[in-house]
């Protein structure tokens, strides 16, 4: 009597068979608390920044400095760390990088001058940067694809809630007991997050990619108990070899057209986002509120993000990845014009909500759709060198703020409001649809099974 033969199967029909439930939620709360520990690190020297010019008197040029030093270390962060995970695995980043932005974090509020506050920064945005790449990586890879896209927004979601607690914090801190009990308190939901992450098993997707198929196996298995289901046939059929994890990688067929439209709509949206929101409270200061109403404001800001990301969220999955970050990135850039024309308290706090809205909105597509566009064995470099531009624009805001918005805040942020509409341009011209396809190296595998069934 002969074997039964069993016909490998695609990565991704096994995960949607195993389908999203406990592990996938356990999961989407462990990255996100490190997300939203993120999201403080980043943003809480705009909130420090009034008051750190004011103890220590410091130049419109120091102040950009400041505000540029931790993408500095974010862009170090997201090229390193993105390329490293393809190699040795997303685990040992998914740890050591929340450490990394928690334990300098924490020093920042130590920092004895300017000096060493733009190099803890810096070296915390180390850290900051090479979460975007592996969470990403690690948390797509869990992911069935139905569920993909809304998921992803999700986690992107504890952004806003990050820079919530920042705002929180700075209104109830800042005045009370100063800018360092703000840095140190930041610190804190990194450290604990650290200790979690440690019990994360590997990336089945990477472990399969990478030969280590019983490992990959167990994992699967872990998950499928985990979510209450049984555990299907795990003859999983290996994606085409890659030809080496390389940024040259990104840029031959058929992966060049959209690391072209991903360069560009990252730099576009975070020169625009990070010109912006670091200096807000300096510009809410600037057009005549006190520190306590512009804490106020930016809370309120940061509330206006969760709809945003919810909005888009259900977007992504009935109208596409490609059209709602396209209309969500126009959107942002028409209220943030209007938010730098307009006067009297309720347009300025009422174009500032919206324009809050629709950025984080589409930076949350952006995060969905990302990671949708490389096959595993570059997904974590392509997160990475693209996020990387976001890391180049955050470097290059704060510093044209320095110059435009302290003289002239209306063509500094229309100069941000233009970043986000060329984005959307650049999305809506050249981005392919991923709403409902399985991950880039899927579609590979079944082209090769289809085309080679006897090496499989």
């Amino acid at each position: 009597m002969n074997a039964e033969v069993v016909t490998p199967r695609a990565y991704d029909d096994v995960i949607d068979e195993i389908g999203y439930g406990p592990f996938q939620r356990k999961l989407m709360i462990i990255c996100g608390v490190g997300w939203a520990a993120d999201a403080m690190e980043v943003l809480l020297i705009a909130f420090a920044l009034p008051a750190i010019i004011k103890e220590w008197s410091l130049s419109a040029g120091q102040a950009g400095l400041l505000g540029t030093a931790i993408f500095l270390g974010m862009l170090g962060g997201a090229w390193f760390w993105g390329t490293i995970s393809d190699y040795i695995g997303r685990k040992i980043g998914f740890q050591l990088t929340v450490l990394i932005d928690s334990v300098f974090g924490f020093l920042s509020a130590l920092s004895p001058g300017y000096v060493w506050l733009v190099v803890f920064r810096t070296l915390t945005g180390f850290g900051v940067g090479g979460t975007l790449p592996v969470d990403y990586s690690i948390f797509a890879e869990y992911l069935p694809r139905h569920k993909r896209g809304r998921y992803l927004v999700y986690l992107e979601s504890f952004w806003a809630i990050g820079t919530i607690v920042a705002a929180g914090l700075a209104w109830l801190v800042v005045p009370r007991f100063g800018w360092r009990v703000l840095l140190a308190l930041s610190a804190v939901p990194g450290l604990i997050i650290y200790f979690i992450r440690r019990y994360v098993p590997e990336s089945p997707r990477y472990l399969l990619v990478n030969g280590r198929e019983d490992e990959m196996r167990a994992v699967l298995t872990q998950v499928a108990h985990e979510n209450g289901v049984p555990v299907p046939e795990l003859t999983i059929a290996i994606p085409p070899r890659s030809r080496g994890v390389t940024v040259a990688a990104l840029w031959r067929r058929p992966y060049a057209r959209r690391t072209l439209m991903l360069w560009i709509t990252w730099f576009a949206i975070s020169l625009g986002y990070y010109g912006t929101f670091i200096w807000l409270p300096q510009i809410f200061v600037t057009r005549g509120f006190t520190f306590l109403r512009t804490y106020q404001n930016v809370f309120l800001m940061a509330l206006a993000q969760l709809p945003g990301y919810f909005s888009a969220a259900y977007l992504v999955e009935r109208w596409g990845r490609r059209p709602t970050l396209a209309l969500y990135l126009a959107l942002s850039g028409v209220f943030t014009y209007l938010f730098a024309v307009v006067s009297g308290l309720t347009s300025i706090v009422g174009t500032a909500v919206l324009m809050s809205f629709f950025c984080l909105g589409a930076w949350g597509a952006l995060y969905a759709y990302t990671p949708e566009l490389y096959p595993t064995q570059t997904r974590s470099t392509g997160m990475g060198w693209a996020s990387g531009m976001t890391r180049i624009a955050g470097s290059l805001a704060p510093i044209l703020g320095a110059g435009l918005l302290m003289t002239n805040f209306t063509a500094g942020l229309t100069l941000y409001a233009v970043a986000f509409i060329v984005g959307g341009v650049v999305v809506f011209a050249l981005g392919p649809e991923t709403r409902g396809q399985p991950l880039a190296d899927t579609l590979e595998t079944r082209a090769e099974m289809a085309a080679h069934p006897q090496r499989l």
